[in-house]
């Protein structure tokens, strides 16, 4: 199946039936999430991986009680970093220089230009880039996703001080972004299962210049 296939597959379901999605298809949908494009390679945003029925249950109010939560297999939770530090951007390139066995002041340059811009940016400016960077693993997550044939539901609608309280994000120095429940649909009881996908005509989407 390619990936436009796919992609007409899917749709944001509405109701999961509760069975359990296979870890070998968890574990591809994560790795598009990791290896998704990132501004200079930071990787500025982690997943949270939660399939403690408890914690499901204690998610649900904060996510105004959608039900694909709790009937999720997994909920992936994208959170981003509050902020950029000299230690985080240390580690990054001296990891990225080691692992291609290069000595460590190989991008001393490029990586104090770096920091000269984002160090002395604000953290709200800092943490709305990150959060951008997690939004681009997060679509390739749900591309993956429908590659596999398993269902995500895109969230956006919960309260975030909540949830990362509720997951000791607050004390990691991250803040959720967005939420991705993964199962399978419930075909007999879901509303927008069988409705046509609907788009903007492929012309008012695209505006070139030749």
């Amino acid at each position: 199946m390619s990936l436009i296939e796919a992609l007409n597959w899917r749709y944001a379901v509405k109701k999961m039936n509760g069975q359990p999605v296979e870890q070998e298809k968890v574990d591809k949908i994560i790795a598009a999430a990791h290896l998704a494009p990132t501004s200079s390679g930071l990787q500025p945003f982690k997943v949270i991986v939660v399939t403690n029925e408890e914690l499901k249950k204690q998610i649900t109010p904060i996510a105004f009680n959608k039900p694909q939560i709790e009937a999720a297999s997994h909920v992936l939770v994208f959170a981003a970093d509050e902020n950029y530090t000299d230690e985080g951007i240390d580690a990054v390139f001296n990891r990225m220089n080691a692992e291609r066995g290069l000595p460590e002041n190989t991008t001393d340059a490029y990586k104090n230009q770096l920091k000269g811009m984002l160090l002395n940016r604000s953290a709200e400016e800092n943490f709305n880039h990150a959060a951008r960077q997690a939004y681009i693993g997060f679509g390739l997550a749900i591309a993956e996703a429908a590659l596999q044939k398993v269902d995500a539901t895109p969230m956006e609608g919960f309260i975030g001080a909540e949830l990362d309280k509720l997951l000791g994000l607050d004390k990691q120095g991250l803040k959720s972004v967005t939420i991705l429940p993964l199962g399978y649909r419930d075909e007999a009881g879901d509303w927008l299962v069988n409705l046509k996908k609907v788009r903007k005509p492929l012309e008012e989407f695209v505006i070139e210049y030749n």
